[in-house]
C-alpha cells in the first residue's frame, strides 16, 4: 500500500512527491477548478456515482470543459487499487481550467490516509458554532455567478471559518443565513432527526448537495425512517432528537455541543450509524 496515490486521468499513475501543477495553473493563481472528495474502503472508492454527478454539476456551473465521466471513472478504480485495502483512504478529485495562457483542463486524483481529527469525530461527535454565512437564502436563484451549489477550489472562507471556531474552542460550524436559517457546514451537509423522520435544509437555499446524506435518505424509508427537506433554524438544532454533520469521509459526526450548550444523546444515534454506514457501501456504487 502507497502512503499517497496520484493518478492523472489518462489513467497513469505518477509519483506522488514529483511536482505535477505548472506555477499558472488556475486552480494555484484563482481557484478556479472544482474537486470532490471520496471515502475508499476495502480498495474501493465509495459513492463514486455520486460524486462524479456533482462533479459534472459543479464543472458545468463553472463552464469547465467535461473530459467524460468515464476517464474519472477508470482513474477512480485505478487510484483505489493503487491505495489497497488495508485502510481507509481520503480520494480527492481535481478538475481546474487549466493553464492561465491556455490549453486543456487539468485533471487527477489523489489519495491519502484519513486523517486523526475524522476518527475522532466518527466516535466521539464534535463541538459546533453556528456562524453568519452572510447571504440571503435567495442568492442561489437570484445571483447564480455566486456558484454556491457548486464544490468549487475556493474554500478560503470555509477554511476561516473553521479556524475561527476552532480558536473559540469548538471543533466545527454550522453556517447561517442573513434571515437566521441554518445552511451547511464548512465541508458537510446537517441532518437532524425528529423521532423517525430525518431533516435537511434544501438545496435550493444556495447550499451544496451531500452525496452522503442523499445516499442516507436513499436507504433510510426502508428502515422505517421519513426524510424531509425543511428550512431549518438554530432553535430547530437546540429542539431536535438528534444533529449530525454529514459528509463523505467524516460519514456522521454527532453534533454534541452547539454553541456551548451540550445537546443530549439521540435515540437515534446507533440507527443513523448503522444507516449511513449501508448507504455509503450501497448506494451510488456504480
Amino acid at each position: 500500500m502507497a502512503e499517497q496515490v496520484l493518478v492523472t486521468l489518462d489513467g497513469q499513475v505518477r509519483d506522488a512527491g514529483v511536482p505535477l501543477l505548472h506555477v499558472d495553473d488556475l486552480a494555484v493563481v484563482r481557484g478556479d477548478g472544482v474537486f470532490e472528495t471520496l471515502l475508499v474502503r476495502d480498495g474501493r472508492a465509495c459513492k463514486p456515482a455520486l460524486h462524479l454527478d456533482r462533479l459534472e454539476s459543479s464543472a458545468r456551473a463553472l463552464e469547465l470543459p467535461w473530459p467524460g465521466r468515464g476517464l474519472w471513472s477508470r482513474a477512480i478504480e485505478t487510484a483505489a487499487r493503487e491505495w489497497g485495502g488495508d485502510h481507509e483512504g481520503w480520494m480527492r478529485l481535481v478538475l481546474s481550467r487549466g493553464r492561465e495562457g491556455g490549453g486543456p483542463p487539468t485533471a487527477f486524483i489523489t489519495v491519502g490516509p484519513v486523517a486523526e481529527r475524522v476518527r475522532q469525530a466518527r466516535r466521539h461527535g464534535v463541538s459546533a458554532v453556528t456562524l453568519r454565512r452572510g447571504f440571503s437564502v435567495d442568492l442561489s436563484a437570484t445571483a447564480p455567478w455566486q456558484l454556491l451549489g457548486a464544490k468549487t477550489l475556493s474554500y478560503a472562507t470555509n477554511m476561516a471559518a473553521l479556524r475561527h471556531a476552532q480558536s473559540h474552542g469548538a471543533d466545527d460550524v454550522v453556517f447561517t443565513s442573513s434571515e437566521g436559517r441554518v445552511l451547511e457546514g464548512p465541508r458537510s451537509t446537517v441532518v437532524i432527526a425528529r423521532g423517525k423522520t430525518l431533516i435537511t435544509p434544501p438545496p435550493e437555499q444556495g447550499i451544496l448537495p451531500g452525496t452522503t446524506q442523499k445516499a442516507l435518505f436513499e436507504v433510510a424509508p426502508d428502515k422505517g425512517y421519513t426524510c424531509e427537506y425543511a428550512p431549518l433554524f438554530p432553535s430547530d438544532l437546540i429542539a431536535a432528537e438528534g444533529v449530525w454533520l454529514m459528509s463523505s469521509v467524516t460519514l456522521a459526526a454527532r453534533v454534541h455541543t452547539l454553541d456551548g450548550l451540550g445537546l443530549p444523546f439521540p435515540p437515534a444515534a446507533e440507527d443513523v450509524a448503522s444507516l449511513v454506514e449501508l448507504a455509503v457501501e450501497t448506494v451510488g456504487s456504480n
